[in-house]
C-alpha cells in the first residue's frame, strides 16, 4: 500500500507541473507558479529606485546591483568583479582562450552558445526582435533594446568630463577611454592596442586576412559585415542617417556624429603644440603629423609614404588604373567619388559653399576657407626663421626656399634654377618642345594637362563675341574688356584696373618697393618674375622663338605681339573709329586722341603731355635751358675775377 501511495503522489506532481493554458510542462511544482504570472501580466518585484516592476526574483535581483553596484563575482586572475555568474563564466573563457562553441558554416568558434546562436542568424537572415515604433528588425534582443531607446530618447548614462549622455553603459565605458586614453586591448601579433574590442578585431584581420563579406556590385571583400554594409549604401545611394537640426542625410551613423558636431561646436581635442581644438580625435592626429612630418602608411609598389591612410588607398588605384567613376556628360572617369562630384560641378555650375560676409560661392569648402581668411585676415602658418605669416602653406613652402636659397632641380643649357621638381619638368619641355597632352577632338597637343582640360572643357560663353572659357572667373574678367569696367582703384592715383593683381602690381610703382635685386648689374624689381626675365638677358636665354622666322624673344607677350606682324591681326579696335591696332598700348595712347586725357605732367613748368615721348622731349628742353644757364654764370664768374 505504501508502494502504490507512493506511485500516486508522485503522478499527481507531474498533474501540478502541467499548465492548463499552453500545456507547458515543468520540472518543479514552482516552476508553473512562476509561468502562470506571463499569462496574468502579475510582476510582484517592484524596484524600489526606478519604480520598475518585475515577474521574478533573479531578474529582480539583477536589476538592483545596477543601482547599487554590487558585483559579487570576482576574476581570481585579474580581479576583475561582475554582477551575474554568467559574465564571470564567458570571462574565464576569454582569458583561456577556450571556445566551445563552434559555426559549421565556417568554423568560427564562441565563448558561450548566445554568441554562438546570434552568430547563426548572420547566416540564415533570422531577425525575431522587430522594433514597434518603426518596424525595424534584429537579431539580437539587446539590440533592439538599444534602438527602442532612440525612439523614446532616454540616455541615462552620463560622462562626467565633458557631460555627454549615452543610452547604454558600455558607449559611455567606451567614450570614458577616449579621455583616459585607456587601450585595454592588445594585439598578440604586435604592440599595438585598441580601446574596443571590435577595433581588436578588425585589426587581427589585416594579419589572417580573412575577408569573407563580398560586395555583390563590385566584388570587393571586407573583413567584417558592418565595413560591407557601409560599402554597399554607395551603390544604392542609401543614407539612413539623418540629422535632426538640418534633415541632412549621411551613409553611417559616426558621418552623423561628426556633422552633429558642426552644431555643438563641442572640440575636446586640442594640440599641444600651437592649440587648435578638433572635434574628433583622428583629426588631431593628422594635424600633429603635419607639424611632425610623420608618414607611416608607405604604397608597396613605389615606396612612396604618405601621412593619411585613405591618401594612400587613393594613390594605389593609381597602380591599377581602375577609374570605377564616369562623368555622364563628358565621359570622363574618376578614381574616387568625392572627385566626380566636384568635377559634375563644372557642369551644373553648383557653388554649395557660401561665404557669409560676401555672399560670394564656391564649389568646394576649402576654396571657401581660403577666401574667409581675406575678410578675417588669418594667416596660421608662420615662418620660423623672419616671423612672416602666410594664409596658405604652400605660400610658406616657397617663402623658406628664399631663406635657404635650395633649387636642387637646375637646367643645364641656361643654369636656370627650380625649387620645385614639377616646375621643372614644365620648364624642361620649353626647351624640349615635349607636347604630352593631346586633345581627341582637334588633335592639338598641349605641355601641361590643365592647359588641354581647359580647352576640352569651356562651359562658359560670352555673350558678346560667343568666346568660350573653362572657369567662370575667366569670363567675367573677359567680359570686362566688352564692358570696360575696372573695379579696381589706386588709392594714390585716380588709376583704375580690371584685375586685382595688376593693381598690386601698379601700387608697387607708388611705394618704391623693389626687393628683387640682379646678382650682375645691381638693378632692382618690384617683382620676381621680372628678374627672372632681366637675368635671362645676362645669359642670352630667349625661350620664345617665332615658327615663321625664327626670331627668339624673352617674353611670351613679345613672342606674341611679334607674330601679329606675320598674320596682320589686329586684335584692338577703338570704340571711337574704326581704327585697330595690334598691340594694346597702341590703342590706349590713340584713344587719348579723342578723350584728350594727359596724364604724363613736367615737374619744371606743370605742362601736360598725352605720351611720355613728349614728355621726355619737352624736358631735354629744360635740360638745354639749364645748361646755356649754367655756362652763362660760369663765363660771368670768370669775367669778374
Amino acid at each position: 500500500m505504501a508502494g502504490v501511495q507512493e506511485q500516486t503522489q508522485h503522478e499527481d506532481s507531474h498533474n501540478l507541473a502541467k499548465n492548463n493554458k499552453c500545456d507547458n510542462s515543468f520540472s518543479s511544482q514552482s516552476h508553473p507558479t512562476k509561468h502562470k504570472r506571463i499569462h496574468i501580466g502579475q510582476k510582484p518585484y517592484q524596484c524600489s529606485e526606478c519604480q520598475k516592476d518585475f515577474r521574478y526574483q533573479t531578474s529582480f535581483i539583477l536589476h538592483v546591483r545596477r543601482h547599487t553596484g554590487e558585483r559579487p563575482y570576482q576574476c581570481n586572475k585579474c580581479q576583475k568583479s561582475f554582477s551575474q555568474r554568467v559574465c564571470l563564466i564567458q570571462h574565464e573563457r576569454i582569458r583561456t582562450g577556450h571556445k566551445r562553441f563552434q559555426c559549421s558554416e565556417y568554423q568560427k568558434s564562441f565563448h558561450s552558445k548566445c554568441s554562438l546562436t546570434n552568430h547563426e542568424r548572420t547566416h540564415t537572415g533570422q531577425k525575431l526582435y522587430k522594433c514597434s515604433e518603426c518596424w525595424k528588425t534584429f537579431n539580437v534582443r539587446v539590440c533592439l533594446i538599444q534602438h527602442e531607446k532612440i525612439h523614446s530618447g532616454h540616455k541615462p548614462f552620463q560622462c562626467s568630463e565633458c557631460q555627454k549622455i549615452f543610452c547604454s553603459k558600455l558607449s559611455l565605458t567606451n567614450h570614458e577611454r577616449t579621455h583616459t586614453g585607456q587601450k585595454m586591448h592588445q594585439c598578440s601579433e604586435g604592440w599595438k592596442c585598441f580601446s574596443q574590442n571590435s577595433g581588436l578585431t578588425q585589426h587581427e584581420g589585416t594579419y589572417i586576412r580573412q575577408k569573407t563579406h563580398k560586395c555583390s556590385e563590385c566584388q570587393e571583400n571586407f573583413i567584417c559585415k558592418g565595413s560591407l554594409i557601409r560599402h554597399e549604401r554607395f551603390h544604392t545611394g542609401q543614407k539612413p542617417c539623418q540629422c535632426s537640426e538640418c534633415e541632412k542625410s549621411v551613409v553611417s551613423k559616426g558621418s552623423l556624429v561628426r556633422h552633429e558636431g558642426n552644431y555643438t561646436g563641442l572640440k575636446p581635442y586640442q594640440c599641444s603644440d600651437c592649440q587648435n581644438s578638433f572635434s574628433e580625435k583622428d583629426h588631431l592626429i593628422r594635424h600633429e603629423r603635419t607639424r611632425t612630418r610623420i608618414k607611416p602608411y608607405q604604397c608597396t609598389e613605389c615606396q612612396k609614404s604618405f601621412s593619411h591612410k585613405g591618401n594612400l588607398t587613393e594613390h594605389k588605384i593609381t597602380h591599377t588604373g581602375y577609374t570605377p567613376y564616369q562623368c555622364s556628360e563628358c565621359q570622363k572617369s574618376f578614381r574616387c567619388k568625392a572627385s566626380l562630384v566636384k568635377h559634375e560641378r563644372i557642369h551644373t555650375g553648383q557653388k554649395p559653399y557660401q561665404c557669409t560676409e560676401c555672399q560670394k560661392s564656391f564649389s568646394q569648402k576649402g576654396c571657401l576657407i581660403l577666401h574667409e581668411r581675406t575678410h578675417t585676415g588669418l594667416k596660421p602658418y608662420q615662418c620660423t626663421e623672419c616671423q612672416k605669416k602666410f594664409n596658405r602653406n604652400s605660400n610658406l613652402t616657397r617663402h623658406k626656399k628664399t631663406h635657404t636659397g635650395y633649387t636642387p632641380h637646375q637646367y643645364s643649357e641656361f643654369r636656370k634654377s627650380l625649387s620645385c621638381k614639377a616646375s621643372f619638368i614644365k620648364h624642361e619641355r620649353i626647351h624640349t618642345e615635349q607636347k604630352p597632352y593631346q586633345c581627341s577632338e582637334f588633335q592639338k597637343s598641349f605641355r601641361q594637362k590643365s592647359s588641354l582640360i581647359q580647352t576640352e572643357l569651356k562651359p562658359y560663353q560670352c555673350t558678346e563675341c560667343q568666346k568660350s572659357f573653362s572657369q567662370k572667373g575667366c569670363l567675367i574678367l573677359h567680359e570686362r574688356t566688352h564692358t570696360g569696367l575696372k573695379p579696381y582703384q589706386c588709392t594714390e592715383c585716380p588709376k583704375n584696373f580690371n584685375r586685382n593683381s595688376n593693381l598690386t602690381r601698379h601700387k608697387k610703382t607708388h611705394t618704391g618697393s623693389k626687393r628683387y635685386w640682379c646678382s650682375e648689374c645691381q638693378k632692382s624689381f618690384s617683382s620676381k618674375t621680372y628678374l627672372i626675365k632681366h637675368e635671362d638677358i645676362h645669359i642670352g636665354q630667349k625661350p620664345y622663338q617665332c615658327s615663321e622666322c625664327h626670331k627668339s624673344f624673352i617674353w611670351k607677350s613679345s613672342l606674341a605681339q611679334h607674330q601679329r606682324t606675320h598674320t596682320g591681326e589686329k586684335p584692338y579696335q577703338c570704340t571711337e573709329c574704326p581704327k585697330s591696332f595690334s598691340q594694346k598700348g597702341n590703342l590706349t595712347q590713340h584713344e587719348r586722341t579723342h578723350t584728350g586725357q594727359k596724364p604724363y605732367q613736367c615737374s619744371e613748368c606743370q605742362k601736360r603731355f598725352s605720351f611720355i615721348y613728349g614728355l621726355a622731349q619737352h624736358e631735354r628742353t629744360h635740360t638745354r635751358q639749364n645748361l646755356v644757364i649754367a655756362n652763362a654764370r660760369e663765363a660771368s664768374a670768370g669775367h669778374s675775377i
